[in-house]
């Protein structure tokens, strides 16, 4: 794994940009996780089901107040710098609007997961200090498992949720693969994290092409969990 020390890095004006968009594009993802568990939880079957979702959306509320402070950290206004991530985001978010509760769940599970795997590589190429809140703010709080045995009774019990089921997480990996490229394009800062600099590994055009094949990994492994074909 690539290290960096705080110190030198946090002294290069275009690495501190590219955080402070790293981490903002983290933030408002998730508010906007927040917000779609929230709806969510209206087409759950059950109480318990409701209640469940309504603890994951909380979850992912709790992380936003630990990177709004590292933004600040570094010398900028979180709510300025998650602006330009809205309408991307936003857009992601009504593209891919679940038609149900399975559908529902299975974008919390692998539509979070594919942006935390994401995540979780560019974090191996910034300062520790940052890497520990980028990693902290990705944790699981255990939802997965409840997501996985949900889809995997339903899928049981009907057997034909599961084609319907695959090719909404095939669609959920476009989108996601979409949206992410569209917001690097856009952000010069996040685009030149990725090439390196000063006291900074870079990641070339093969690096990026493994990069990408652990995620697909990831994505299929997924959607294995859940009973689906990727």
């Amino acid at each position: 794994m690539p290290e960096s020390s705080d110190v030198g890095v946090l002294e290069d004006a275009a690495y501190r940009e590219a955080v402070v968009d790293l981490l903002a594009a983290i933030a408002y993802g998730e508010i906007s996780a927040f917000e779609r568990l929230a709806e969510d939880a209206k087409l759950a079957p059950t109480l318990s089901d409701k209640l469940a979702v309504a603890r994951m959306a909380c979850h992912e509320f709790a992380h936003v107040e630990l990177l709004q402070s590292r933004i600040e950290e570094l010398g900028a206004d979180p709510y300025a710098a998650m602006a330009p991530f809205q309408t991307a985001l936003d857009q992601f978010h009504e593209h891919t609007a679940p038609s149900d509760w399975y559908e529902g769940l299975v974008k919390a599970y692998v539509g979070d997961g594919l942006a935390a795997d994401f995540y979780r590589e560019i974090a191996a190429y910034l300062d520790p200090r940052t890497r520990d809140v980028v990693i902290a703010s990705l944790a699981d709080s255990g939802h997965s498992a409840f997501v996985i045995d949900r889809v995997q009774a339903a899928i049981a019990e009907n057997p034909r949720l599961s084609g319907r089921l695959a090719l909404w997480g095939r669609r959920l990996m476009g989108e996601a693969l979409t949206q992410a490229q569209r917001v690097a394009g856009e952000r010069d800062a996040l685009s030149a994290l990725l090439a390196g600099g000063v006291d900074r590994p870079a990641l070339d055009l093969a690096a990026i092409g493994r990069m990408f094949a652990r995620i697909t990994e990831l994505h299929a492994e997924r959607m294995t969990k859940l009973g689906l074909d990727a």
